[in-house]
């Protein structure tokens, strides 16, 4: 199969179902060679199977692809390290790391206990850092063997932890991390040729269909804007050689909208050229408040520009 990734090697992590699925099967549509990961697990994260990965992998051998299925736990840091190992044995290379398995377990802060907590956590963020790792290590050694390395990271985070969502402070704080995890990444590994990058995505999948249940859905068009599939057109074109110059960039990604997340930046400041008295700041900080700009709504757009 030929297409704008052909030839290249690609792990795509909770792959099995959802953003995960469309990311495969559009990998494998525009040529690349894809493990696709998954542990099987419900939207909680408990149970297992290896069925529904094995049946992505099908998908992509009819329509004349290459693929395998792989059921390692990318939270675990020595079942990352077989993840990447079992891609480069069967491949005989790396090149594209797609980071997208995750749970939820979402609660309130004043319920949520410290199982929930951690759970989140160490799917999300310790799943995105440990075959990162892995992969990073394994391009830095070809770059140090003098090898061309082309290489991609993509990340996924979410408007949950970019902009904020109540009741997903787990979540949140996981899809955070990994927006500057991103972002540091990418000015670790330019150095290596690699580049790093992640999208918010929004999307009608098992993990957000709770959260979605209020929104109105789309018109009875040919095209929907909620398809999770939706999403994988620009996870695939980073991935390219086209790419090679974008990267410690998060783009926001539903239906046909793709948008740059501008991230934290300073805005008002006072100096006093001296250590500040506590009382003195009463009137100080409200002033720099009144004069930021407001933290963006869930949709990533400020108050005054939401419509």
């Amino acid at each position: 199969m030929s297409g704008i990734v052909s030839g290249r090697v690609v792990i795509v992590t909770g792959a099995a179902r959802g953003i995960g699925r469309g990311h495969a099967l559009e990998f494998a549509r525009q040529g690349a060679r894809v493990v696709v990961n998954d542990l099987g697990a419900k939207v909680d994260g408990t149970g297992s199977s290896e069925g529904p990965a094995g049946e992505v992998v099908d998908e992509i051998r009819a329509m004349g692809g290459e693929a395998i299925a792989n059921g390692e736990d990318v939270s675990d840091f020595d079942g990352a390290g077989r993840l990447v190992q079992a891609a480069i044995d069967h491949y005989g290379e790396l090149d594209v790391l797609v980071n997208n398995a995750g749970i939820l377990r979402d609660r309130m802060l004043v319920n949520m206990t410290i199982d929930e907590w951690d759970a989140v956590i160490r799917v999300h963020l310790r799943g995105t850092f440990a075959p990162m790792r892995h992969a990073a290590a394994y391009w830095r050694e070809r770059f140090k063997s003098g090898a061309d390395v082309d290489a991609r990271i993509i990340n996924t985070t979410s408007s949950s932890g970019i902009y904020g969502n109540p009741g997903q402070g787990n979540y949140g704080a996981a899809k955070a991390g990994i927006a500057s995890l991103t972002v540091i990444a990418s000015q670790e590994l330019a150095r290596y040729g690699v580049t790093v990058n992640a999208l918010a995505p929004t999307a009608l999948t098992r993990m957000t269909e709770n959260l979605m249940s209020g929104r109105p859905r789309p018109v009875s068009t040919d095209f929907n804007a909620f398809q999770a599939d939706n999403v994988a057109p620009l996870a695939v074109w980073l991935a390219s050689e086209e790419a090679r110059e974008i990267t410690g960039r998060v783009f926001n990604v539903r239906g046909g909208v793709i948008s740059v997340a501008e991230g934290w930046q300073a805005g008002p400041e006072v100096d006093k050229g001296s250590r500040w008295d506590p009382a003195e700041l009463g009137q100080v900080i409200p002033d720099l408040v009144g004069k930021a700009a407001p933290n963006a709504l869930q949709n990533g757009r400020r108050p005054s520009q939401a419509t």
